[in-house]
């Protein structure tokens, strides 16, 4: 699935990996993000941190009825505010496909899939 722009100079095709990719980088530059877990690891129990050529594992990207909705799964760092994490994130996201790719998203919702405890 992809979402098709119309510019003055010719069509553009964005691919949803290309808006997971900087859904993921811009979410794990937010304070308090581990990094981003696969959507699919709350059945085994095991929240593994992805790289980057991976976000699209962590993130679904849906269109309904004209309108984009993120969803993101993501690892928070222990002794942190989640909904203040969340948050943050949710702005962040929406802020940086807005100015990137100029798009107008509808909502992102977030999916704690673990917390983790910093090693020193």
């Amino acid at each position: 699935m992809s979402i098709e722009l119309n510019t003055n100079d010719g069509q553009v095709t964005i691919t949803n990996e290309v808006i997971a990719t900087i859904a993921g980088g811009t979410a794990e530059e937010c304070y308090g993000i581990v990094g981003m877990a696969s959507k699919s690891q709350i059945r085994d129990g095991i929240a593994e941190i992805l790289r980057k050529e991976n976000y699209s594992k962590g993130i679904i990207v849906r269109q309904e009825n004209e309108k984009l909705h993120i969803d993101m799964y993501i690892i928070v760092s222990y002794g942190t505010k989640i909904s203040e994490v969340a948050s943050n994130v949710q702005s962040q996201v929406k802020y940086a496909l807005n100015q990137s790719l100029g798009l107008s998203i509808d909502s992102v919702n977030i999916y704690i899939q673990g917390v983790r405890v910093a090693r020193d």
